[in-house]
């Protein structure tokens, strides 16, 4: 009997284009800036990215916009997520609590970026260039520049369907 062993040499990831935004904002003040500076439609997700992190559930919520004319799609991610653990302490109180906050984040090695624009594009109608001076234009961004994806470690992190 003759075994067939198909092997795929090849990655078939989709193409996109990451923008890393450092801003100071909430994740919605940043998303209106956005549609009132790039003419863009961000809505939040009904649900968020959720990501097992020692053993518990990190969430990061996202905002989508789909460009219809231009066959193009925007995600609007934060990078940073600060979950508040409360620890029980034995002496002191009967019911006393120690608090302590963690971060984590979407894209470890990126620890300084605050948020990623992720940009699938069919046809490039904008130019990156063009649309990343848009957001720095905007007053309450600090900066933003947009990133290679070949050097990003954790782009399993950037699956957001």
């Amino acid at each position: 009997m003759i075994h067939h062993k198909l092997e795929m040499a090849e990655d078939f990831e989709e193409p996109f284009t990451l923008i890393a935004i450092h801003c100071g904002e909430e994740e919605y003040k940043l998303a209106y800036l956005l549609n009132q500076h790039l003419n863009t439609r961000f809505k939040r997700r009904r649900l968020d990215i959720d990501f097992p992190s020692q053993g518990m559930m990190v969430t990061f919520p996202i905002y989508d916009f789909v460009d219809e004319f231009n066959y193009s799609q925007y995600h609007l991610v934060a990078n940073k997520c600060r979950i508040a653990q409360a620890a029980l302490q034995s002496s002191g109180g009967l019911f006393s609590e120690i608090g302590s906050e963690k971060d984590h984040f979407l894209l470890p090695e990126y620890k300084k970026v605050d948020y990623f624009l992720k940009i699938y594009s069919d046809f490039e109608t904008r130019t990156l260039q063009s649309l990343v001076s848009q957001i720095n234009k905007i007053e309450q961004i600090v900066s933003a520049y947009s990133l290679e994806t070949i050097n990003i470690k954790s782009k399993n992190n950037l699956i957001f369907d």
